[in-house]
């Protein structure tokens, strides 16, 4: 696994795109302050960059450099989730601009995964992490699921768990700084 993140952290670095096993599915994922490495992410899914990506953080200190202002609610959700969850936040910070939504927001995960875990806390920051998939298309259950173009769409692709089936994509929820929760995707 050492060799595999040694690989994607220097692709990372340089701007690359990598394609990676995460706590749910396959996703495309580049450094999330990068803003030309966030552009060629929706460059390869063909998705408006009006739609934001999720990204992933190693823990809650690491969600702090990323979020202004984080609800005391959200630590709670993070703590007791029985299943990957993505939360939404308001007042994004010290990300790629073109990662953040118009509101503001953005929407992280702390994923429950060794590999993730690891990219993140030896990249020191967070990572996107966005389905394998072109917009529109259904997201790919297994490796040998995701579209030829994606592949050959990334600067790399870890040879890691390319067996694993995938679990469903994370559960999305936004809470917003004055306490409205809403469920986006169960």
């Amino acid at each position: 696994m050492n060799e595999e993140i040694n690989k994607a952290i220097q692709i990372l670095k340089e701007g690359g795109l990598i394609l990676y096993p995460t706590d749910t599915v396959w996703g495309i994922g580049c450094d999330a302050t990068n803003p030309e490495a966030v552009k060629k992410v929706y460059q390869l899914k063909q998705r408006e960059d009006s739609k934001a990506l999720i990204c992933l953080v190693t823990d809650d200190r690491m969600l702090k450099k990323y979020v202004k202002s984080i609800p005391e609610a959200a630590l709670t959700i993070i703590d007791v989730a029985d299943k990957p969850t993505t939360i939404i936040y308001d007042d994004a910070q010290n990300l790629a601009l073109n990662l953040i939504a118009e509101d503001g927001s953005i929407a992280i995960r702390i994923p429950d995964d060794e590999f993730c875990y690891q990219l993140s806390r030896r990249l020191n920051g967070a990572l996107v992490s966005t389905s394998a998939n072109i917009s529109g298309f259904p997201t790919p259950k297994s490796f040998k699921e995701i579209a030829p173009e994606v592949l050959k769409g990334v600067d790399y692709v870890v040879n890691l768990q390319r067996e694993k089936t995938c679990a469903n994509p994370s559960s999305i929820i936004k809470l917003s700084n004055s306490g409205v929760v809403k469920i986006i995707r169960k």
